[in-house]
């Protein structure tokens, strides 16, 4: 599901990003792609899909690792950036890793949500001339029509956007519709700890950066992409539902499975996950040299499975310890 991923990448500040289911959810799992959304597609989402929302479970215990040397501890937390209830997942080993931490890294960091929805504007928008619609082949064109009219969408909604706008916004109208919230998002609600201690933040990217690496992918990735959220379009929220529950109860590895495995299109991957875990990776190696206590909030999808940030600590001799 790299759709979690958009979202995570679209995390922002965590962020929405959600991909193939995977896809999906990576794009959901980027942003609070709901605060910037066009005000057309806002007004439809109530009358889409309403649902009620799920019942408060258990407790939850989501994975937490931790790599650690003489005079510093970096902790590793896997996030969700968008769900559809307030989670219990704040105590235990998480909560005091958190209290313990003097330094609080997070994927980035939105503080100026009119230059956001600028910067969303000015990539997501088509400056070919064409419409979405005459992008696509008869087929394509025909499913996508057809997901439009059973969201009770009007045909021409996305027509001026960039294939991953489209498919990210058409991602996330459902799970608006059916209580999904990024004020629910554990990003959200870990600045807000944060905030709360007066704790020192720290971005590992920035938001027009994020947005740029989806802007940036060749039209035929952005189309593969938008065409496979049409394709996943009737199974999302029981995709999601599992991805939630991955998180919830610590299955790491089934969730990055979920999240990633099914990225069909190599160099979205690469572009999207791979870089990135590399980059962080990089980032974590230099801040061990300095003493204190670091606590790291990322989408889940970047802390288990092949070519994780945990992979990429241990080819530059930093072994992570599973902690929750």
């Amino acid at each position: 599901m790299m759709l979690l991923r958009l979202h995570s990448l679209l995390s922002f500040q965590g962020n929405p990003m959600i991909f193939s289911s995977a896809r999906r959810l990576r794009l959901t799992a980027f942003v609070p792609l709901f605060l910037f959304a066009p005000p057309v597609l806002a007004q439809a989402a109530p009358a889409a899909m309403a649902e009620a929302r799920p019942e408060t479970a258990a407790p939850d215990h989501p994975a937490l690792w931790k790599i650690a040397d003489q005079d510093t501890t970096i902790y590793l937390f896997g996030t969700i950036h968008i769900l559809p209830e307030n989670a219990d997942w704040f105590h235990g080993p998480v909560k005091a890793a958190f209290d313990a931490a003097d330094l609080l890294v997070t994927e980035t960091a939105v503080n100026a949500p009119q230059t956001l929805q600028n910067a969303f504007m000015e990539k997501g928008l088509r400056r070919d001339g064409k419409t979405l619609r005459e992008s696509l082949n008869a087929k394509e064109r025909e499913k996508f029509e057809k997901s439009l009219s059973d969201l009770h969408l009007p045909l021409n909604i996305f027509d001026q956007f960039q294939p991953w706008y489209a498919g990210l916004l058409l991602t996330l109208l459902p799970l608006k519709a059916a209580g999904y919230d990024q004020s629910n998002g554990i990003e959200t609600q870990i600045e807000a700890k944060a905030a709360a201690r007066n704790l020192s933040g720290h971005p590992l990217e920035t938001a027009d950066y994020q947005i740029g690496l989806f802007a940036g992918l060749p039209e035929k990735s952005q189309l593969n992409y938008l065409n496979e959220v049409v394709e996943q379009l009737p199974t999302l929220r029981e995709d999601i539902a599992k991805l939630v529950q991955a998180w919830k109860t610590g299955r790491a590895e089934e969730l990055a499975e979920l999240l990633n495995e099914d990225e069909s299109d190599e160099l979205m991957r690469k572009v999207l996950l791979s870089d990135r875990n590399k980059a962080w990776a990089k980032w974590l190696k230099a801040r061990m040299d300095e003493p204190g206590v670091v606590f790291v909030a990322v989408g889940a999808g970047h802390l288990a499975g092949r070519g994780s940030v945990q992979d990429e600590l241990a080819k530059v001799g930093f072994r992570s310890v599973r902690v929750q």
